[in-house]
């Protein structure tokens, strides 16, 4: 069973929620995504949520408690400040107007319905806009798509498949080299901003990630850190074409949980694979995790038996997912 699957078996179905404490912050914390040093602030400047404690001091968090906090959460992500959306809560619930379901909360964290064909059309427009070198018109067209989804799935299916048909574009020679570098630096730069300033990240070593050696297309990496990001996971992003010396002395520095690395070609790849002899540790215990993926494993699955670790999956969602499977 996953972590969503988890909560919704603990969450009542019942209007408002169960209001006996039974759980504490650590548990609070895996079933809401909000980090305890985050809840902990959340209780000092907004007294919310009014948890109780037991004898020796210690937070529990009832049901009731663990629906708002995830409703003050979806809030945020939607773009309130945080003492923003605990006033709209307290306001609401206290005019009658919340109804704290499990499935209301449900319907609120999930993707809107018909989100998706949406943003098909507005890859399209995107696409068109940064081939024109229209990048004012680039954002008026990613806060529009802001405006009706969440910021995953604007970089899921609109920011990756845009980068995806630029970069098809250049490899077949319709598209100038210029022109995919403005684009190319474009979608970048939203990536990074995304990455620095997501939610607040949980309280714990960030995951490492980087480009093999020589390998210089990061989009994807770039991508991955963002998505990890707005899930609260915090993230040591070290980019391009980055030596497994630098990689080794960085992990052996750092003690990270988990490292991903990217590779797209035979050549990156190759070198991707001779991480043992930088990493012996890791190679013999397994920690941390070394994660790997790229286009070329996904076009040519033989390449997975050459490279040591735990191949990530085909897709964002599955890399997404197996991360998430080990480190919680």
């Amino acid at each position: 069973m996953d972590e969503k699957e988890g909560k919704m078996n603990y969450l009542p179905e019942m209007h408002g929620g169960n209001e006996e404490p039974l759980y504490n912050i650590g548990v609070v914390s895996r079933m809401t995504g909000i980090s305890m040093a985050t809840l902990r602030a959340w209780e000092r400047r907004y007294a919310f949520p009014d948890s109780e404690r037991t004898a020796g001091g210690h937070r529990l968090y009832s049901e009731r408690d663990i629906l708002q906090l995830r409703w003050v959460k979806s809030r945020i992500e939607e773009g309130m400040q945080t003492a923003q959306a605990v006033n709209a809560l307290r306001h609401q619930e206290k005019n009658g107007r919340l109804m704290l379901t499990e499935q209301a909360i449900a319907r609120l964290e999930a993707p809107r319905e018909g989100s998706r064909p949406l943003l098909g059309a507005i890859q399209s427009r995107l696409t068109d806009a940064l081939l024109h070198h229209n990048l004012t018109l680039a954002d008026e067209i990613l806060a529009e798509a802001l405006g009706f989804t969440q910021p995953e799935e604007v970089i899921l299916h609109v920011i990756a498949p845009v980068m995806d048909k630029i970069g098809e574009g250049w490899e077949e020679n319709k598209i100038g080299v210029a022109d995919e570098h403005l684009a190319t630096s474009y979608l970048r730069q939203r990536l990074v901003l995304w990455m620095l300033t997501g939610p607040p990240p949980q309280s714990r070593l960030p995951i490492v990630l980087a480009c093999a050696p020589d390998e210089w297309h990061e989009g994807s990496l770039l991508l991955l850190g963002a998505l990890l990001r707005r899930r609260r996971w915090p993230v040591a992003y070290l980019g391009q074409s980055l030596p497994l010396a630098e990689l080794a002395r960085f992990v052996g520095e750092m003690k990270p949980n988990l490292v991903v690395l990217v590779a797209m070609t035979e050549a990156p790849a190759k070198a991707l694979a001779e991480w043992p002899q930088w990493l012996p540790e890791a190679a013999h215990s397994g920690r941390p995790v070394i994660g790997y993926g790229g286009r070329l494993f996904v076009q040519n699955p033989e390449w997975r038996m050459k490279v040591a670790g735990v191949y990530l999956g085909n897709t964002f969602e599955e890399g997404l997912a197996a991360i998430e499977r080990m480190l919680l």
